[in-house]
């Protein structure tokens, strides 16, 4: 294992991606990020017992596809769920991972995808419903929340109405409670995860007893390749599965939605452009996904190698700050700029290689539908000055509260 005392100096700092306090103000992630990036494309962070941080495009890239060299476990530096075991299959490597991953396949397969184009417009159109004629909202309660937990729910073809029991639930295991000591969020998380986990189980336990035509029932109901035969998936690895999807998916999507509003509400021409031609809706989400990139995946070193000119030792930990390599300039031009129709936008949002985002083509109907909606029907949304948004920051980075205003429509 490498220590501070291995690196070079000027390679050393004490970023914490954990810290609470790098989200404010709103861009100061990313000028983090930036300062990182002018120190090296690998630099080692003394935090959490000392790892290193990924912040160049091509380094970046190299580990996402190199995954004999870099397992995706553990994902986290900190363990949110203790004792809950591997995200499966996040946290597996092949070949071990390309049977669950093939489990996966029927969730998101194109034909279900455009099936769900209808059910996703419909949620958007409800949510919009509730504040379109107040004039104001609290856009991640009222929209950026709620969307992405509906849609796992239709996905799963689980009740929709069963969406709030995952509100409070989803934000504790992701961001702990804001102003608690780490050992009451950490006993929150449990809690939490435990809650959620009791839920699956029900819907498990229904499908076993009563299988339909449902995609739940299929995926619990198949045989897979696992284990070197074929066989079903057990219930703890539903479980862990089913936790994956919803934690994966919702929060990912919920500040891509935020990130959104943030910059087409401080850049109006930018804006201007979508409201008079929606057809640039498309290339609008893949910036928006390059420039605000909601994950910092975790890698451990299965053996010694190079990286980035420095000497990563096995058992090394390394986090991948993907949105400073979606701004690396050998990679992007004019990187900080929000260009709504750069092309090519090869952004590293999705990952890459064999752990690439299997629910990528999902999140794409989500944010299109919702610009589109959002456009239509609030065209004029603004933030508001005196209560600023609220950003989180960890490996997964977000929005956990941003007040809008806009005309009323009636």
């Amino acid at each position: 294992m490498t220590t501070a005392a291995e690196v070079p100096p000027e390679l050393v700092v004490d970023f914490d991606v954990y810290d609470s306090s790098m989200a404010f103000p709103i861009d100061n992630v990313q000028q983090h990020a930036a300062e990182l990036a002018a120190k090296g494309p690998v630099v080692y962070s003394t935090a959490h017992g000392g790892h290193w941080i990924v912040t160049g495009y091509q380094e970046v890239h190299e580990v996402l596809r190199d995954h004999e060299t870099f397992s995706s476990y553990p994902n986290n530096l900190v363990t949110t769920t203790a004792g809950f075991g591997k995200f499966i299959p996040i946290e597996l490597d092949p070949p071990e991972h390309t049977g669950y991953r093939l489990a996966l396949q029927p969730l998101f397969n194109p034909t279900r995808m455009k099936a769900l184009e209808d059910d996703i417009r419909k949620v958007v159109d409800e949510l919009i419903d509730g504040f379109a004629e107040k004039g104001e909202a609290e856009f991640i309660a009222e929209f950026a929340h709620e969307l992405p937990t509906r849609v796992f729910l239709a996905l799963m073809d689980w009740p929709i109405e069963d969406a709030p029991l995952f509100t409070d639930a989803t934000d504790i295991v992701l961001t702990g409670i804001p102003g608690a000591s780490a050992e009451e969020s950490d006993r929150a998380r449990g809690e939490a995860a435990v809650k959620m986990l009791g839920y699956f189980q029900n819907m498990i336990n229904a499908r076993r007893q009563n299988p339909g035509t449902d995609i739940t029932s299929q995926l619990i109901h198949a045989e897979y390749q696992l284990d070197g035969g074929a066989r079903t998936l057990s219930d703890d690895e539903l479980n862990r599965m089913f936790f994956l999807l919803l934690i994966a998916g919702l929060h990912t999507v919920q500040g891509s939605l935020a990130w959104s509003v943030v910059h087409l509400a401080n850049n109006p021409d930018r804006r201007q452009e979508i409201i008079a031609d929606d057809s640039v809706i498309p290339t609008a989400v893949e910036e928006i996904l390059r420039i605000e990139a909601a994950v910092v995946p975790g890698r451990r070193a299965t053996r010694a190698t190079e990286l980035g000119g420095v000497r990563i030792a096995e058992g090394d930990q390394l986090i991948l700050l993907l949105c400073a390599a979606n701004r690396d300039p050998a990679e992007f031009e004019n990187p900080s700029e929000l260009d709504l129709y750069r092309l090519p936008n090869r952004h590293l949002s999705f990952g890459a290689g064999a752990h690439r985002c299997i629910g990528s083509h999902l999140a794409r109907i989500e944010l299109k539908i919702a610009l589109e909606e959002l456009h239509r029907r609030i065209p004029d949304y603004s933030l508001v000055e005196a209560d600023p948004p609220v950003m989180h920051f960890s490996q997964v980075r977000g929005c956990t509260r941003l007040p809008i205003t806009f005309t009323p429509r009636h």
